[in-house]
């Protein structure tokens, strides 16, 4: 683990998946807010201590935590991290996952369990131990996908393990109940990261940049904006999916 901080440290956000795409700008939109934040990462240690660097150098405060986030001995070291860096953590936004594309019928069920592991019980490890941990007035953020509106051909396995979260969140938000946490799901559109952007040609890229009325693909910022609200201000927004797509679905 590597931990750098400032004097400051207010309310504590842990991002998992911090070190790249979404992940990174929830990151670097929490830390602008005045957060302090644990960022997560599952192999790319320079990445994220990078980021970490960052943050610091204007005026932040940062430690990156590495770990699988289906592994909950690994899950838990790392909200151990945090809670001595920081003495807690308030809000948990659990980006990090896979997304392995084929029709159906073709899949490598290899793929399948790969992709359910993650996305599946890697946000049941992280939700669980979220649910012990976040203190009275927190949030947890995961992340679904607006694919499950959409229902794009060769989604069918990544769409049925982001359905999944969606029946974990709305379930943990009941559960919370009395604890003044909200659990909510952020899902995003097209969103143009290096994930989304691989393997697409640029006739791909530009259908799918008009397919919403506001006629381009999502950004990295704009998703982090609406968890920053779910994470700060937005705190009668409880239990819910949030589509943050441009108004595609």
């Amino acid at each position: 683990m590597t931990t750098i901080t400032s004097t400051s440290t207010p309310r504590v956000a842990l991002v998992t998946g911090g070190s790249g795409g979404i992940g990174q700008a929830v990151v670097e939109k929490l830390a602008a807010d005045g957060f302090a934040v644990a960022v997560h990462y599952a192999g790319n240690r320079a990445k994220a201590d990078a980021l970490v660097d960052r943050i610091v150098a204007q005026g932040g405060s940062a430690i990156a935590v590495g770990g699988d986030v289906a592994d909950e001995t690994a899950m838990a070291a790392a909200f151990n991290a945090v809670d001595a860096a920081f003495g807690g953590v308030d809000v948990v936004v659990h980006t990090a996952g896979i997304m392995l594309l084929s029709p159906i019928a073709t899949l490598d069920l290899d793929d399948l369990d790969r992709m359910h592991r993650t996305n599946i019980r890697g946000t049941f490890v992280v939700d669980q131990l979220a649910a012990n941990r976040i203190r009275s007035g927190g949030a947890i953020v995961n992340f679904s996908t607006t694919v499950t509106r959409t229902q794009f051909p060769a989604y069918g396995a990544y769409v049925a393990s982001k359905a999944a979260v969606e029946g974990i969140t709305l379930i943990l938000a009941r559960e919370l109940r009395g604890r003044d946490i909200t659990v909510n799901a952020v899902a995003p559109g097209p969103t143009a990261t290096p994930l989304f952007l691989d393997g697409k040609d640029e006739q791909t890229i530009a259908t799918l940049a008009k397919a919403a009325p506001l006629e381009r693909l999502g950004r990295p910022e704009d998703i982090a904006q609406t968890v920053a609200f779910l994470a700060g201000p937005g705190r009668w927004i409880n239990g819910q999916v949030v589509y943050a797509n441009g108004g595609l679905a």
